[in-house]
């Protein structure tokens, strides 16, 4: 029930189709029956719970998701937690004989060196890849997530600027979660056949870009981005207890946004843009503003 998967059962149960929504929560259930879908409650860790649930299905959509403070959790290892969740996956895949899978994955998986945290997408593609061939797999490459600009809010109350270390007048892709909703359900009806990726996008904007149309919706013309060396944005996310490790990768991740590995391989491959522009979200992120 979360950004993408809400949506994405929404349209699929008013195209017609018999959908089950896997949860972890109890409570989840009656918002799940109230959309039209089916409810199984259980959990990624539980490869018979998930084996049992995808018997029958023409095809399974899989994603990874971990809790919300999980990045500041010290005793976990994200890229490890979220690699051992799409093995549990990759046995009940083969354990109910599903032969149709969409796996939402992300920008940076082409590649394992150089991406920080989206390592794991990379990871989880190559688990994936493993299936026998009979089974066939649409890899979602969705870029950065506009719900991500969120944790803008903090340092634009506390210094009234967006700062992180990357920036400027280049261009970049985002993403909306109502986008890559609207993209897994035409795939869903789609033929599959053997190993296909796509990648998914809303707009192409710069960060000053965002920075301005941010500033607007909440009524801060002036709102500037500022861009801050590696070691100062580190330290400045280990000071408010983010684990280390993730810390840096995360860092890493920005980083790679600001030279060629990030985007090369979106670059060769660039799909149609979705509908929803960062305008759009801007509507969304002032509510939250003003709520925080």
């Amino acid at each position: 029930m979360g950004n993408i998967s809400k949506p994405l059962t929404k349209e699929l149960v008013e195209k017609g189709h018999d959908v089950t929504v896997i949860s972890s929560s109890s409570e989840r259930q009656s918002e799940i029956e109230a959309l039209g879908a089916k409810a199984a409650i259980g959990t990624m860790e539980d490869v018979d719970f998930l084996t049992e649930t995808f018997k029958g299905s023409d095809v399974v959509y899989a994603m990874e998701a971990l809790n919300a403070g999980v990045f500041f959790d010290h005793h976990i290892n994200i890229i490890d937690a979220n690699i051992q969740i799409v093995k549990n996956y990759k046995a009940a895949i083969e354990k109910s004989g599903v032969k149709n899978i969409i796996h939402l994955s992300s920008i940076g998986a082409h590649t394992n060196e150089g991406n920080g945290i989206l390592k794991f997408h990379y990871e989880a593609e190559k688990v994936l890849n493993e299936l026998p061939e009979n089974v066939s797999i649409k890899f979602m490459r969705p870029v950065g997530f506009y719900y991500n600009m969120f944790a803008f809010i903090p340092t634009i109350k506390s210094q009234n600027a967006i700062i992180q270390n990357y920036g400027g007048d280049d261009q970049e892709p985002w993403v909306s979660p109502l986008d890559i909703a609207s993209v897994i359900a035409e795939e869903v009806e789609k033929p599959f056949n053997g190993r296909e990726i796509r990648y998914i996008a809303s707009e192409e904007i710069s960060p000053n870009e965002i920075a301005k149309t941010l500033g607007e919706a909440i009524e801060n013309p002036d709102l500037q981005w500022i861009t801050i060396p590696d070691e100062d944005l580190l330290n400045n996310l280990i000071k408010v207890g983010m684990n280390p490790e993730t810390a840096k990768g995360f860092v890493e991740m920005n980083m790679a946004r600001r030279g060629s590995v990030l985007y090369e391989d979106y670059l060769k491959n660039r799909p149609v843009l979705g509908k929803t522009k960062v305008k759009d979200f801007a509507e969304d992120f002032a509510a939250a503003y003003y709520k925080s």
